[in-house]
């Protein structure tokens, strides 16, 4: 009964194939046999296949042999698929399901894998790595070469050669000194020996019987071997080891082939004996079922949104203030790329926090396309103009965009400041941050929460066990450490965005994963609500009592300086911060009616002063380009600069009463003098003040990083049934009966050969019957190609036709057609 239920189970999941009479001979031949789906099942696993797209199936088949095809699909199989694929590798070739089933089984059996096994035959057969029927599974060779045991490269099953594979090169009397030694009757010639031991070393029992004998240690040398790896190192004797002299137990092993030379100082444990002595599995601990996730800590919905809904706010907030300290100028751009750790302990300093959560910062605003390199001779870091952009956006779309970008991101920003192979320090947007590996790990950490109850967190090392058994990386310790990195730093960087709260995937986490925008309105009520109004206080500060809108933290950060950050923002204005807004061209009374219509107190009168006097004294002295002169009505004021000893190192001179000449350029001496409690203003060539905003550093228009693609992207629906149409069309004209032609093909050519006489003539009485023909054709780069056309017209050397490859109608030039034929009967 459970032999009929598994057959069932493997004829559901297309893992029963036909008969070994009527099943395909190679791959191309049992691609030919599936359906369009399964062609394009195909194409979407593996996508490296699609580009270009093959022009038959037997090119698909051969392209999806290739060593490089082969090693990347399989890299993107999961453990249990993975396990598999080895068993086959070491299974007879082809390999019966049932002989499958029990390698993986073993003696005892296992419902558990026996019922995970038909899904992963049916994924190995998706991906074009198995093939044939139920009866006659093959594997295909490249993947069997990769995976096969040999001295250099051991199967990841541990088990070693066979027992064929290893007497291979043993000299006939040897193999019959083992075969009687082994207590078996002789034979006569070496295949018939290496049938009998092999017979011998299969049988459960009579391995048994025979190594009831052995002496004392031998089984603890079978038991070092059993698991792999299957080659040991011993002090072989010169001449071979009979029964009757063997004096240790490895000795004894080998006079009766259950261990078999091979080398000078090596012997191997032949796959067949290890597989006995195993119980006739192939893995030590098959894995047909994923590891579990289990909940680390639960919370409520509510309170987990509402956490997580805060830590995106500040998000937002942090990377506005972040670009915004680069909006007069960002740091320098090192000459092999990225910012130095000086400028990064700054950017640090300067949003309070430490260089790595700094670094994240910079790399987040880098991949959202806010600031860039400036590309000019100096290069320096400064916001872009899609900041200006992003800042119009609603707080809600700021995120969503911020989080979007770090989900794709193929940087790292855990990265900075540790070192690369050469020893170089990594640093923040240089060049050598990207890593394939994350935005995939990203993504299937956020599916795994998502996937756990409501408000339910997750330890990152259950996280990276799971993906551990999704895709076991071949890429040795370095990738797989690489990978646990990825999944704490996105637990973390998660945490930080707002993404999760309290290490579970909030609501508007989900919608990310699916729907940036559907996130962003998931979002918005959870948000504070901005507010239009600060509170000024008496010692010249204002307090704002919560998030300010846009606007309104725009013109209040260039009036004054930010104090203290928090729940409540404090901002103090001082001289210098009144004359920054009159030098962005704001007017003494705009100010007052600003500060009027944003406080919810009054206006102090210390404040009114305080702008008063430094609108009085604004522009009274004037810059421009000598190499620099000051100009000013008040004669008393210039004489009262070229009195003050700080001025000294200005080179000043009076030209006019109202005018001083200076050796300094402009922006040195407005330094200078602002520096000695003036508020001078800059003066253009023709005199008129110059306004300088806050915001006018900006690159040109740069779009975001493109991230580093993980293997060939996936085909959308759209070029799959395109790729399927053709390699079809292509297909059946590769593979659709014809009639004799008229002039045979060349030796080697698949391409009909017709005089040009005869290709006109069959070409216009095509036209006329509106019969299908089987032409060859070679386009203008010399590539050839064979085609099934419908002719329609023929005109000025050119024909037009109906191509079934193309799905279309094409022209086709006749000097390029190399030959025509008709197609037999049953194919029109």
């Amino acid at each position: 009964m459970t032999t009929e239920r598994n057959r069932e189970v493997r004829v559901a999941s297309g893992v029963e194939g036909t008969g070994a009479g009527s099943g395909p001979r190679t791959l191309a031949e049992d691609l030919r046999a599936r359906g369009d789906d399964a062609v394009a099942a195909l194409l979407l696993a593996r996508p490296d296949l699609v580009n270009p797209v093959p022009g038959d199936l037997t090119q698909l088949a051969t392209r999806a042999g290739t060593r490089a095809s082969v090693v990347r699909a399989l890299e993107h199989l999961d453990r249990f698929a993975l396990q598999t694929v080895e068993a086959l590798a070491v299974a007879p070739d082809p390999c019966p399901y049932d002989t499958l089933c029990a390698l993986l089984t073993g003696d005892e059996g296992s419902q558990e894998i026996a019922a995970a096994l038909p899904a992963a035959v049916a994924t190995l057969r998706t991906n074009a790595l198995v093939w044939g029927g139920d009866d006659r599974l093959r594997l295909v060779r490249t993947a069997r070469d990769l995976l096969a045991p040999s001295p250099a490269a051991p199967s990841p099953t541990g088990l070693g050669p066979t027992v064929a594979e290893a007497a291979a090169g043993m000299s006939p009397g040897r193999l019959q000194q083992i075969v009687a030694d082994a207590g078996l009757p002789a034979t006569h010639d070496p295949v018939s020996a290496v049938a009998a031991l092999t017979a011998l070393f299969s049988d459960r029992q009579r391995l048994a019987a025979l190594l009831a004998e052995a002496p004392e240690g031998a089984r603890a040398v079978l038991d070092k071997l059993m698991w792999g790896p299957p080659y040991g190192e011993v002090a072989l004797a010169a001449e071979p080891v009979r029964a009757a002299t063997a004096e240790t137990p490895v000795q004894w092993l080998l006079a009766r082939g259950v261990l078999l030379p091979a080398g000078p100082h090596t012997v191997l444990l032949p796959r067949e004996t290890a597989l006995r002595l195993r119980g006739g599995r192939a893995h030590r601990s098959p894995e047909p079922l994923p590891p579990e996730v289990p909940p680390h800590a639960r919370y409520d919905a509510q309170v987990v949104d509402g956490t997580a809904a805060g830590e995106a706010f500040t998000a937002v907030r942090t990377v506005e203030e972040l670009v915004k300290g680069w909006d007069t100028g960002g740091p320098l751009v090192l000459r092999a790329g990225g910012m130095s750790v000086r400028d990064l302990k700054r950017t640090a300093a300067a949003l309070d926090t430490t260089e790595e959560l700094a670094a994240f910062w910079l790399e987040t605003a880098y991949a959202a396309g806010l600031v860039a390199s400036d590309g000019e001779v100096d290069e320096a870091y400064a916001p872009t103009p899609g900041y200006d952009e992003w800042l119009r956006l609603p707080t809600e779309d700021r995120w969503a965009r911020l989080a979007a970008a770090w989900l794709a991101a193929t940087r790292a920003p855990g990265l900075v400041g540790s070192r690369d192979a050469k020893g170089r320090t990594l640093a923040a947007l240089g060049p050598d941050l990207d890593r394939s590996l994350a935005p995939g790990v990203r993504r299937r950490v956020l599916e795994l929460l998502a996937g756990a109850p409501d408000g339910a967190s997750a330890r990152p090392e259950d996280l990276l066990a799971r993906l551990r058994w999704e895709r076991p990386l071949r890429g040795g310790a370095a990738l797989d450490e690489l990978r646990a990195r990825l999944v704490q730093w996105t637990v973390q960087e998660a945490e930080l965005l707002g993404v999760t709260g309290r290490g579970a995937l909030s609501g508007h986490g989900r919608e990310l994963l699916t729907d940036p925008d559907a996130a962003a309105a998931r979002l918005a009520p959870l948000l504070p609500e901005p507010l239009d109004h600060v509170l000024l206080q008496a010692d010249l500060t204002a307090v704002a009592p919560g998030p300010l809108r846009t606007a309104l933290a725009e013109t209040l950060g260039v009036l004054a300086d930010v104090e203290s950050k928090g729940g409540a923002t404090v901002y103090r204005f001082t001289p210098e911060s009144v004359r920054r807004a009159l030098d962005a061209g704001r007017t003494a009374a705009e100010l007052h009616g600003f500060l009027a219509a944003h406080s919810r107190t009054p206006v102090p009168q210390p404040l009114s002063y305080l702008i008063d006097d430094v609108a009085r004294r604004h522009g009274r002295l004037r810059v421009g380009a000598a190499s620099a002169y000051v100009r000013c009505d008040d004669d008393a004021v210039l004489s009262e600069i070229l009195a003050d000893r700080r001025a000294a190192g200005l080179g000043l001179r009076r030209l006019a009463p109202t005018v001083l000449a200076a050796q300094s350029e402009p922006v040195t001496l407005l330094e200078r003098l602002r520096t000695m409690g003036f508020a001078p203003a800059a003066e253009s060539a023709e005199g008129d003040v110059l306004i300088t905003r806050a915001d006018a550093r900006r690159t040109p228009p740069r779009a975001a990083p493109v991230p580093v693609p993980d293997g060939p992207p996936r085909p959308d629906q759209t070029l799959l049934a395109a790729a399927v149409k053709a390699i079809r069309a292509g297909d059946r004209a590769a593979t659709a009966p014809r009639k004799p032609a008229a002039q045979p093909a060349p030796h080697g050519s698949a391409l009909p050969r017709t005089t040009s006489a005869e290709t006109l003539a069959t070409v216009q009485a095509a036209v006329l019957t509106g019969e299908p023909l089987w032409i060859g054709y070679v386009n203008a780069d010399g590539a050839a190609s064979q085609r099934v056309i419908e002719p329609v017209k023929v005109e000025g050397g050119f024909v037009t036709a109906y191509d079934h490859t193309t799905d279309e109608v094409r022209t086709y030039a006749l000097h390029r057609i190399t030959g025509v034929c008709e197609l037999t009967e049953d194919v029109r």
